[in-house]
């Protein structure tokens, strides 16, 4: 049965490997060991074993807060877009004057310790089971993997090097999640999973059709070089972007508007995305339509790009068009071709909507999208990690040793129809990123961070098409915002185990 059929249908056991997430204590608090009190009923032989590993994937399907809008909130604090609608929690967040008590905060936090809890849980309990050993290094794989993306992402948002994120302790479940010192406990954390889960598994190319969506070889190096290059270690960072390039696995497509089309889910570009279908997965698609979309589906209108993200391409860039739709651009959908916007009229507060996400709504009849309009997700994979990526996370390790990282940054512009670079600068690598993964989940916010950047650039005001103010500059302390706030409600239930980070 294909991945996208059994994350959708939830066939894992609820009561068994799932956890209770309607209680009204924290998240941490409610997360409890599954194999010890179920042992009697699970984690008995291989069919066990594939149910837990299908059960890492399953909350991928909850399309509002994991890879739907919830964690797209801290990548829409940035300055490439705007929130859209009014919605006071988010405009908090976006202002960086939120609590931590915001769902849209809360919700994702949760779903990440619960996604590593099941991880946890197959890693501990399944080496026990007699059954084939291929497979069991498979889901053992995919475990390390889902773990380490899980970790990596929460490390980002919470951890800093003066105060770690909370971290379970994997052979001590019972234990209340524990802080850990430095972010940089994290990473080396993280880093293990992956060259455990590398170790475990099969290269894509070796997965059968039901499988693709799950965990490979390739995709436990990308991230363990997008690590690397979090944690400032530069010369691993490009030891494992290599690892990737020099598998012979990827390529860049020929053409960039291509990588977003659904019948390239699963390209040569493809590393890593949410495997989304029309009953579930990511609604980022839908999210990022036009409000109410014209009258023929029930777009969100959130997430809508700013005149200096525009601004930021070069003349001739062919990402803009595929990237951004503006004033007077046709585009197909629902199997005509109009004139953006439709009518002459549009909701977007900044003149502008996002591109990418479009294809799946421009076929007539609605056949790649959800009919139901209030879960608007698509039959389009909407990328976490690709190729493109892994060769600018070379390139800035390269420029950060001091090396020319002139290569790698090429093979993206020369896609892009621009001239190739000489000697490129860590500037160069910056435009380069922004304007190559604008609209995805390689986090724009983070980034500024990382650079020291955020201060500077958010200190300014964000424009529309017609240059008018849209979003005012912001007060944005390093010390303080650098991280977010930890949920508080975990850091009550914890009795004192968890801190807040400063400032919040």
């Amino acid at each position: 049965m294909k991945l996208k059929n059994i994350i959708s249908k939830g066939l894992l056991a609820v009561t068994v490997v799932a956890l209770a997430q309607s209680c009204k204590k924290g998240t941490l608090d409610n997360i409890k060991p599954t194999g010890t009190p179920t042992s009697a009923n699970f984690w008995r032989n291989a069919d066990d074993a594939q149910a837990a590993a299908n059960g890492l994937y399953e909350k991928q399907s909850n399309s509002e807060d994991l890879y739907g809008r919830g964690f797209f909130w801290f990548i829409n604090a940035s300055d490439d877009m705007v929130v859209g609608r009014t919605s006071a929690d988010r405009e908090n967040i976006k202002n960086f004057v939120c609590t931590g008590n915001e769902g849209s905060i809360y919700a994702p936090w949760q779903l990440h310790f619960v996604v590593m809890k099941r991880a946890n849980d197959v890693i501990n309990n399944v080496p026990g089971i007699n059954m084939d050993a291929a497979t069991k290094n498979f889901i053992l794989g995919q475990a390390y993997f889902i773990h380490a993306v899980m970790h990596l992402e929460i490390a980002d948002l919470y951890g800093s090097d003066k105060q770690g994120a909370p971290l379970q302790n994997r052979a001590n479940p019972l234990a209340f999640p524990a802080q850990l010192p430095s972010v940089k406990d994290n990473y080396a954390y993280i880093e293990a999973d992956l060259k455990k889960a590398a170790s475990l598994l099969p290269y894509f190319d070796k997965l059968g059709a039901g499988d693709k969506g799950r965990a490979h070889k390739t995709a436990a190096w990308a991230y363990l070089a997008k690590t690397y290059l979090h944690a400032k270690d530069y010369v691993n960072a490009e030891k494992y972007a290599d690892s990737v390039i020099l598998s012979g696995k990827h390529a860049l497509l020929n053409n960039y508007a291509d990588v977003f089309k659904i019948a390239n889910n699963y390209s040569s570009e493809y590393i890593w995305s949410v495997a989304s279908n029309l009953n579930g997965q990511s609604i980022l698609p839908g999210a990022m339509l036009e409000n109410k979309g014209w009258g023929l589906y029930n777009g969100f209108g959130y997430y809508q790009p700013t005149k200096e993200l525009v601004d930021e391409f070069e003349a001739g860039d062919k990402r803009l068009p595929a990237t951004i739709l503006q004033k007077g651009d046709s585009f197909q959908y629902f199997g005509q071709t109009y004139t953006y916007p439709i009518g002459g009229k549009s909701n977007s507060l900044t003149g502008y909507q996002f591109n990418k996400y479009m294809e799946p709504f421009s076929y007539a009849g609605g056949i790649h999208v959800s009919p139901n309009g209030d879960e608007p997700s698509t039959d389009l994979n909407v990328p976490l990690l690709r190729y493109a990526e892994i060769l600018l996370i070379k390139a800035e390790a390269q420029i950060m040793q001091g090396k020319n990282g002139d290569a790698a940054i090429n093979l993206v512009r020369v896609r892009a129809g621009l001239t190739p670079i000489t000697n490129a600068t860590l500037a160069n690598l910056k435009h380069e990123r922004r304007v190559e993964l604008a609209g995805e989940w390689s986090d724009r916010n983070f980034d500024l961070v990382r650079w020291g950047d955020a201060q500077a650039i958010y200190s300014k005001p964000l424009h529309g098409a017609d240059g008018s103010v849209v979003w005012k500059a912001r007060n944005f302390d390093p010390a303080r915002d650098n991280v977010w706030p930890i949920p508080p409600k975990d850091i009550q239930i914890s009795q004192g185990q968890l801190k807040q980070n400063a400032g919040w």
